[in-house]
Protein backbone atom coordinates (compact mmCIF):
# COMPACT_ATOMS: atom_id res chain seq x y z
CA UNK A 1 0.00 0.00 0.00
CA UNK A 2 1.40 3.51 -0.86
CA UNK A 3 2.17 5.25 2.40
CA UNK A 4 0.53 7.17 4.35
CA UNK A 5 0.83 10.09 6.34
CA UNK A 6 -2.13 11.60 8.22
CA UNK A 7 -2.43 15.25 8.81
CA UNK A 8 -1.10 15.79 12.08
CA UNK A 9 -2.50 17.84 14.57
CA UNK A 10 -2.23 18.03 18.25
CA UNK A 11 -4.23 15.83 20.29
CA UNK A 12 -6.31 14.35 16.59
CA UNK A 13 -8.20 11.50 17.62
CA UNK A 14 -7.34 9.11 15.10
CA UNK A 15 -9.97 6.86 15.97
CA UNK A 16 -12.72 9.21 14.91
CA UNK A 17 -10.94 8.95 11.43
CA UNK A 18 -10.74 5.61 11.61
CA UNK A 19 -14.20 4.76 12.50
CA UNK A 20 -15.70 7.46 9.89
CA UNK A 21 -13.57 5.42 6.87
CA UNK A 22 -14.54 2.26 8.39
CA UNK A 23 -17.97 3.25 8.07
CA UNK A 24 -18.13 4.41 4.55
CA UNK A 25 -16.00 2.03 3.21
CA UNK A 26 -18.68 -0.66 4.38
CA UNK A 27 -20.95 1.86 3.09
CA UNK A 28 -19.70 1.83 -0.28
CA UNK A 29 -17.67 -1.23 -0.57
CA UNK A 30 -20.12 -3.77 -1.90
CA UNK A 31 -19.23 -6.21 0.46
CA UNK A 32 -22.99 -6.55 1.22
CA UNK A 33 -23.51 -7.84 -2.54
CA UNK A 34 -20.69 -10.23 -2.31
CA UNK A 35 -21.70 -12.15 1.22
CA UNK A 36 -25.12 -12.01 -0.12
CA UNK A 37 -24.59 -13.80 -3.44
CA UNK A 38 -21.93 -16.13 -1.85
CA UNK A 39 -25.20 -17.32 0.87
CA UNK A 40 -27.44 -17.73 -1.88
CA UNK A 41 -25.46 -21.47 -3.12
CA UNK A 42 -23.69 -22.19 -0.18
CA UNK A 43 -24.19 -24.44 2.73
CA UNK A 44 -20.94 -23.71 4.40
CA UNK A 45 -22.32 -22.63 7.73
CA UNK A 46 -19.76 -19.86 7.99
CA UNK A 47 -20.43 -17.70 4.80
CA UNK A 48 -24.21 -18.49 5.38
CA UNK A 49 -23.52 -16.81 8.71
CA UNK A 50 -21.50 -14.21 6.64
CA UNK A 51 -24.01 -13.84 4.29
CA UNK A 52 -26.58 -13.34 6.46
CA UNK A 53 -24.63 -10.85 8.47
CA UNK A 54 -24.05 -8.61 5.61
CA UNK A 55 -27.64 -8.18 4.14
CA UNK A 56 -30.51 -6.59 6.37
CA UNK A 57 -32.94 -8.64 8.62
CA UNK A 58 -35.99 -9.10 6.54
CA UNK A 59 -38.08 -7.28 8.87
CA UNK A 60 -37.66 -7.97 13.02
CA UNK A 61 -34.33 -8.65 14.04
CA UNK A 62 -30.82 -6.96 13.93
CA UNK A 63 -27.95 -7.84 11.76
CA UNK A 64 -24.34 -6.18 11.13
CA UNK A 65 -25.07 -4.56 8.18
CA UNK A 66 -28.23 -2.60 9.97
CA UNK A 67 -25.51 -1.12 12.14
CA UNK A 68 -24.00 0.54 9.61
CA UNK A 69 -26.37 3.60 8.93
CA UNK A 70 -26.48 4.14 12.84
CA UNK A 71 -22.59 4.23 12.90
CA UNK A 72 -22.56 6.84 9.89
CA UNK A 73 -25.36 9.02 11.79
CA UNK A 74 -23.71 8.64 14.94
CA UNK A 75 -20.10 9.28 13.61
CA UNK A 76 -21.03 12.41 11.96
CA UNK A 77 -22.28 13.70 15.54
CA UNK A 78 -19.09 12.51 16.93
CA UNK A 79 -16.84 15.12 14.76
CA UNK A 80 -19.44 18.07 15.36
CA UNK A 81 -18.05 19.28 17.90
CA UNK A 82 -14.81 19.33 17.16
CA UNK A 83 -15.52 20.80 13.93
CA UNK A 84 -17.94 23.67 14.94
CA UNK A 85 -15.51 24.81 18.29
CA UNK A 86 -12.73 25.02 16.52
CA UNK A 87 -14.83 27.38 14.32
CA UNK A 88 -16.51 29.28 17.50
CA UNK A 89 -12.84 29.70 18.43
CA UNK A 90 -11.98 31.73 14.69
CA UNK A 91 -14.50 33.89 15.46
CA UNK A 92 -16.94 32.70 13.74
CA UNK A 93 -20.12 33.82 15.33
CA UNK A 94 -23.24 30.82 15.82
CA UNK A 95 -25.65 32.69 13.51
CA UNK A 96 -22.99 32.02 10.71
CA UNK A 97 -22.48 28.91 11.40
CA UNK A 98 -26.06 28.36 11.73
CA UNK A 99 -26.68 29.53 7.84
CA UNK A 100 -23.90 26.87 7.40
CA UNK A 101 -25.95 24.30 8.98
CA UNK A 102 -28.93 24.91 7.14
CA UNK A 103 -27.63 25.50 3.65
CA UNK A 104 -25.88 22.00 3.85
CA UNK A 105 -28.43 20.52 5.25
CA UNK A 106 -30.56 21.69 2.47
CA UNK A 107 -28.12 20.49 0.11
CA UNK A 108 -27.82 17.38 1.49
CA UNK A 109 -31.86 17.03 1.51
CA UNK A 110 -31.49 18.16 -2.14
CA UNK A 111 -28.82 15.15 -3.25
CA UNK A 112 -31.02 12.68 -1.00
CA UNK A 113 -34.34 12.92 -2.90
CA UNK A 114 -31.98 13.37 -6.55
CA UNK A 115 -30.94 10.14 -5.36
CA UNK A 116 -34.39 8.68 -4.26
CA UNK A 117 -35.97 9.85 -7.27
CA UNK A 118 -37.01 6.69 -9.74
CA UNK A 119 -39.00 6.99 -13.00
CA UNK A 120 -42.11 6.95 -11.61
CA UNK A 121 -41.81 8.08 -7.51
CA UNK A 122 -39.38 9.10 -5.48
CA UNK A 123 -38.31 8.50 -1.87
CA UNK A 124 -36.09 10.48 1.01
CA UNK A 125 -35.21 7.19 2.78
CA UNK A 126 -31.40 7.29 1.91
CA UNK A 127 -28.45 8.13 4.16
CA UNK A 128 -28.25 11.77 2.78
CA UNK A 129 -32.01 12.68 3.09
CA UNK A 130 -32.09 11.57 6.43
CA UNK A 131 -28.87 13.29 7.40
CA UNK A 132 -30.24 16.42 6.33
CA UNK A 133 -32.33 15.79 9.74
CA UNK A 134 -30.75 14.62 12.01
CA UNK A 135 -27.87 16.89 11.35
CA UNK A 136 -30.05 20.29 11.69
CA UNK A 137 -31.39 18.85 14.87
CA UNK A 138 -28.06 17.83 16.43
CA UNK A 139 -26.50 21.64 15.96
CA UNK A 140 -29.43 23.36 17.16
CA UNK A 141 -28.78 21.19 20.81
CA UNK A 142 -25.37 21.10 20.81
CA UNK A 143 -25.39 24.09 23.06
CA UNK A 144 -27.70 22.75 25.68
CA UNK A 145 -27.05 20.87 28.56
CA UNK A 146 -25.93 17.04 28.12
CA UNK A 147 -29.55 16.36 30.12
CA UNK A 148 -31.38 18.31 27.62
CA UNK A 149 -29.69 16.68 24.83
CA UNK A 150 -30.31 13.43 26.11
CA UNK A 151 -34.13 13.99 26.73
CA UNK A 152 -35.04 15.59 23.94
CA UNK A 153 -33.08 12.44 22.09
CA UNK A 154 -35.14 10.23 24.27
CA UNK A 155 -38.48 12.61 23.57
CA UNK A 156 -37.81 12.04 20.01
CA UNK A 157 -37.48 8.11 20.20
CA UNK A 158 -40.93 8.14 22.48
CA UNK A 159 -43.15 10.15 20.03
CA UNK A 160 -41.81 7.79 17.36
CA UNK A 161 -43.36 4.94 19.06
CA UNK A 162 -46.59 6.33 19.82
CA UNK A 163 -47.54 7.67 16.40
CA UNK A 164 -46.85 4.08 15.03
CA UNK A 165 -48.69 2.93 18.25
CA UNK A 166 -52.16 5.33 18.41
CA UNK A 167 -52.00 6.38 14.35
CA UNK A 168 -55.66 6.26 14.07
CA UNK A 169 -56.02 6.03 10.04
CA UNK A 170 -57.36 2.83 8.78
CA UNK A 171 -54.82 0.35 6.83
CA UNK A 172 -51.99 2.28 8.77
CA UNK A 173 -52.42 1.45 12.21
CA UNK A 174 -50.35 -1.61 12.00
CA UNK A 175 -47.71 -0.07 13.88
CA UNK A 176 -45.04 -3.52 13.24
CA UNK A 177 -46.71 -4.15 9.64
CA UNK A 178 -44.61 -3.16 6.56
CA UNK A 179 -46.43 -0.58 4.65
CA UNK A 180 -49.68 -0.28 7.11
CA UNK A 181 -48.15 1.28 9.34
CA UNK A 182 -47.63 5.38 10.32
CA UNK A 183 -44.03 5.98 8.28
CA UNK A 184 -46.14 4.43 5.41
CA UNK A 185 -48.61 6.84 5.77
CA UNK A 186 -46.46 9.75 5.92
CA UNK A 187 -44.41 8.35 2.66
CA UNK A 188 -47.70 8.68 0.89
CA UNK A 189 -48.29 11.90 2.45
CA UNK A 190 -45.49 13.55 1.67
CA UNK A 191 -44.27 11.88 -1.73
CA UNK A 192 -47.13 9.89 -3.21
CA UNK A 193 -45.82 6.73 -2.99
CA UNK A 194 -44.68 3.79 -0.24
CA UNK A 195 -40.74 3.61 0.39
CA UNK A 196 -39.55 0.37 -1.51
CA UNK A 197 -39.34 -2.84 0.66
CA UNK A 198 -41.20 -1.33 3.63
CA UNK A 199 -38.49 1.36 4.67
CA UNK A 200 -39.53 4.88 5.76
CA UNK A 201 -38.34 8.30 5.50
CA UNK A 202 -40.03 9.28 9.11
CA UNK A 203 -37.16 7.18 10.64
CA UNK A 204 -34.60 10.36 10.38
CA UNK A 205 -36.61 11.30 13.33
CA UNK A 206 -36.07 9.02 15.69
CA UNK A 207 -32.64 8.04 14.26
CA UNK A 208 -31.19 11.94 15.10
CA UNK A 209 -31.00 10.45 18.84
CA UNK A 210 -28.03 8.55 17.20
CA UNK A 211 -26.31 11.65 15.72
CA UNK A 212 -27.25 13.29 19.60
CA UNK A 213 -25.84 11.06 21.20
CA UNK A 214 -22.92 11.19 18.31
CA UNK A 215 -22.44 14.76 19.77
CA UNK A 216 -22.24 13.76 23.29
CA UNK A 217 -19.35 10.99 22.62
CA UNK A 218 -17.68 14.15 20.64
CA UNK A 219 -17.76 16.08 23.81
CA UNK A 220 -16.60 13.44 26.13
CA UNK A 221 -13.59 12.69 23.90
CA UNK A 222 -12.79 16.95 24.14
CA UNK A 223 -12.86 17.27 27.27
CA UNK A 224 -9.84 16.48 29.51
CA UNK A 225 -11.03 13.07 31.14
CA UNK A 226 -8.27 10.57 31.52
CA UNK A 227 -8.19 8.60 28.33
CA UNK A 228 -9.59 5.02 30.15
CA UNK A 229 -12.15 6.66 31.59
CA UNK A 230 -13.60 7.43 28.25
CA UNK A 231 -13.40 3.89 27.46
CA UNK A 232 -14.73 2.98 29.94
CA UNK A 233 -18.17 5.46 30.19
CA UNK A 234 -18.65 4.58 26.36
CA UNK A 235 -18.23 0.99 26.97
CA UNK A 236 -20.23 0.86 29.75
CA UNK A 237 -22.86 3.22 27.87
CA UNK A 238 -22.77 1.30 24.85
CA UNK A 239 -23.40 -2.48 27.01
CA UNK A 240 -26.16 -1.15 28.67
CA UNK A 241 -28.33 0.14 25.87
CA UNK A 242 -27.58 -2.61 23.91
CA UNK A 243 -28.90 -5.23 27.13
CA UNK A 244 -31.88 -2.30 27.55
CA UNK A 245 -32.51 -2.33 23.45
CA UNK A 246 -32.32 -6.39 23.44
CA UNK A 247 -34.82 -6.64 26.42
CA UNK A 248 -37.12 -4.39 24.61
CA UNK A 249 -37.42 -6.28 21.71
CA UNK A 250 -39.50 -8.82 23.38
CA UNK A 251 -42.12 -6.33 23.67
CA UNK A 252 -41.41 -4.23 20.93
CA UNK A 253 -39.98 -5.41 17.71
CA UNK A 254 -36.77 -4.51 16.53
CA UNK A 255 -37.18 -3.41 13.30
CA UNK A 256 -34.75 -1.05 11.09
CA UNK A 257 -37.36 -0.52 8.75
CA UNK A 258 -39.20 1.76 10.63
CA UNK A 259 -36.28 2.57 13.58
CA UNK A 260 -38.49 1.15 16.20
CA UNK A 261 -37.52 2.27 19.76
CA UNK A 262 -36.12 -1.12 20.67
CA UNK A 263 -34.00 -0.47 17.49
CA UNK A 264 -32.99 2.78 17.90
CA UNK A 265 -31.65 2.21 21.44
CA UNK A 266 -29.89 -1.51 20.82
CA UNK A 267 -27.91 0.34 17.61
CA UNK A 268 -27.20 3.21 19.91
CA UNK A 269 -25.66 0.92 22.60
CA UNK A 270 -23.42 -0.74 20.05
CA UNK A 271 -22.24 2.72 17.92
CA UNK A 272 -21.21 3.52 22.22
CA UNK A 273 -19.33 0.24 21.94
CA UNK A 274 -17.54 0.64 18.55
CA UNK A 275 -16.09 3.77 19.27
CA UNK A 276 -15.25 2.83 22.59
CA UNK A 277 -13.19 -0.12 21.29
CA UNK A 278 -11.79 1.95 18.49
CA UNK A 279 -10.75 5.02 20.88
CA UNK A 280 -8.77 2.20 22.98
CA UNK A 281 -7.07 0.46 20.26
CA UNK A 282 -5.88 3.34 18.36
CA UNK A 283 -5.40 6.46 21.03
CA UNK A 284 -4.90 4.62 24.31
CA UNK A 285 -3.17 1.64 22.86
CA UNK A 286 -1.66 3.78 19.69
CA UNK A 287 -2.18 0.76 17.52
CA UNK A 288 -2.04 2.15 14.48
CA UNK A 289 -1.48 -0.37 11.47
CA UNK A 290 -4.76 0.41 8.92
CA UNK A 291 -5.92 3.41 10.40
CA UNK A 292 -4.89 5.50 7.58
CA UNK A 293 -6.19 2.69 4.97
CA UNK A 294 -9.74 3.35 6.19
CA UNK A 295 -9.22 7.51 7.24
CA UNK A 296 -7.99 8.31 3.19
CA UNK A 297 -12.31 6.89 2.50
CA UNK A 298 -13.01 9.02 5.61
CA UNK A 299 -11.61 12.13 4.63
CA UNK A 300 -14.26 12.55 0.75
CA UNK A 301 -17.50 10.65 2.31
CA UNK A 302 -19.82 13.34 0.18
CA UNK A 303 -18.29 12.13 -3.05
CA UNK A 304 -17.71 8.56 -2.77
CA UNK A 305 -20.94 8.05 -1.53
CA UNK A 306 -22.69 10.04 -4.72
CA UNK A 307 -20.11 8.06 -6.86
CA UNK A 308 -21.06 4.69 -5.69
CA UNK A 309 -24.66 5.45 -5.71
CA UNK A 310 -24.95 7.46 -8.84
CA UNK A 311 -23.17 4.15 -10.85
CA UNK A 312 -19.44 4.45 -10.16
CA UNK A 313 -19.19 1.54 -8.61
CA UNK A 314 -21.33 -0.39 -11.39
CA UNK A 315 -18.85 0.87 -13.63
CA UNK A 316 -16.03 -0.30 -12.08
CA UNK A 317 -17.89 -3.75 -11.85
CA UNK A 318 -18.58 -3.93 -15.42
CA UNK A 319 -14.69 -2.96 -16.02
CA UNK A 320 -13.43 -5.52 -14.00
CA UNK A 321 -15.58 -8.17 -14.64
CA UNK A 322 -14.19 -9.40 -17.76
CA UNK A 323 -11.02 -10.23 -16.22
CA UNK A 324 -11.72 -11.57 -13.06
CA UNK A 325 -14.49 -14.21 -14.91
CA UNK A 326 -11.36 -15.47 -16.94
CA UNK A 327 -9.01 -15.29 -14.28
CA UNK A 328 -10.69 -16.77 -11.54
CA UNK A 329 -14.65 -18.26 -12.80
CA UNK A 330 -12.38 -21.77 -12.85
CA UNK A 331 -11.67 -21.82 -8.72
CA UNK A 332 -15.59 -21.47 -7.98
CA UNK A 333 -18.39 -18.92 -7.47
CA UNK A 334 -17.02 -18.26 -4.29
CA UNK A 335 -13.80 -17.03 -5.32
CA UNK A 336 -14.36 -14.68 -8.16
CA UNK A 337 -17.37 -13.63 -6.14
CA UNK A 338 -14.95 -12.51 -3.77
CA UNK A 339 -12.10 -11.46 -5.93
CA UNK A 340 -14.08 -9.68 -7.83
CA UNK A 341 -15.56 -7.43 -5.17
CA UNK A 342 -12.35 -6.93 -3.44
CA UNK A 343 -10.55 -5.69 -6.91
CA UNK A 344 -13.49 -3.20 -6.80
CA UNK A 345 -13.42 -2.45 -3.51
CA UNK A 346 -9.46 -2.19 -3.80
CA UNK A 347 -10.81 0.57 -6.84
CA UNK A 348 -13.27 2.85 -4.80
CA UNK A 349 -10.09 2.64 -2.25
CA UNK A 350 -7.68 4.03 -4.82
CA UNK A 351 -9.95 6.79 -6.61
CA UNK A 352 -10.08 8.21 -2.46
CA UNK A 353 -6.46 8.13 -2.14
CA UNK A 354 -6.25 9.58 -5.95
CA UNK A 355 -8.19 12.49 -4.40
CA UNK A 356 -6.51 12.86 -1.03
CA UNK A 357 -3.22 13.03 -2.47
CA UNK A 358 -4.04 16.02 -4.63
CA UNK A 359 -5.57 17.42 -1.81
CA UNK A 360 -9.13 17.20 -3.46
CA UNK A 361 -11.80 16.70 -0.43
CA UNK A 362 -15.48 17.22 -1.87
CA UNK A 363 -17.60 19.11 0.94
CA UNK A 364 -20.63 21.23 0.99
Amino acid sequence: MPDIQLEQEKNRILSIDFFRGFTMFLLVGGFSGMFGKLNVESSNPIIFFLGSQFEHAEWIGLRFWDLVQPFFMFIVGVAMPFSFTRRWKKGDSWNKTFKHVLTRSALLLLLGWMLGARENYFNLTNVLAQLSVTYLIAFLLMRKPRVWQLLISFVLILTNDLLYQFWPVEGFNQPYVADHNFGSWFDIAITGNLGPGGWVAFNAFSTTAHTIWGVLAGTVLLNTWPQMKKVKVFLAVGIVGAVIGYVMGIYIPIIKHICTSSFIIVSGGWCFIALGISYWLIDVLHIRKGVAFFAVVGMNPLFIYLFSNLGGKHLLNRMVEPFSYRLLYWTGEMTYQVGTTLIVAGLVWYICYFLYQRSIFIRI
